[in-house]
């Protein structure tokens, strides 16, 4: 498993960045078999973490037209430096109470 570790300094989001982002999510998802996705929002910091079966799924998912499009306006529009980390998972537990 590989986890996508994206993070931003945001410039200024707006009404097209809400609806953006909810079908970015819902592509990944959906069609490029991302197993989860998680992010948040503090002042003018965001992170999301995205979990992946492998980094081909990645690959496809960074060159999906709909994908490459919102990249464009992230850079022009939302954030002012933003930074992209893939990683391999090599440990995960879980302890419920």
């Amino acid at each position: 498993m590989f986890v996508v570790i994206f993070r931003a300094k945001i410039r200024q989001l707006d009404a097209e960045y809400v609806r953006v982002a909810a079908r970015m999510r819902e592509l990944a998802l959906s069609e490029f078999g991302c197993m989860e996705f998680h992010a948040v929002t503090e002042e003018e910091n965001e992170v999301a973490l995205s979990y992946w079966p492998n980094e081909e799924s990645i690959r496809a998912w960074k060159a999906h037209p709909e994908h490459v499009a919102a990249q464009e306006i992230g850079r022009k529009r939302w954030y002012e430096s933003y930074s992209v980390q893939v990683a391999e998972v090599s440990r995960e537990y879980q302890i419920t109470t």
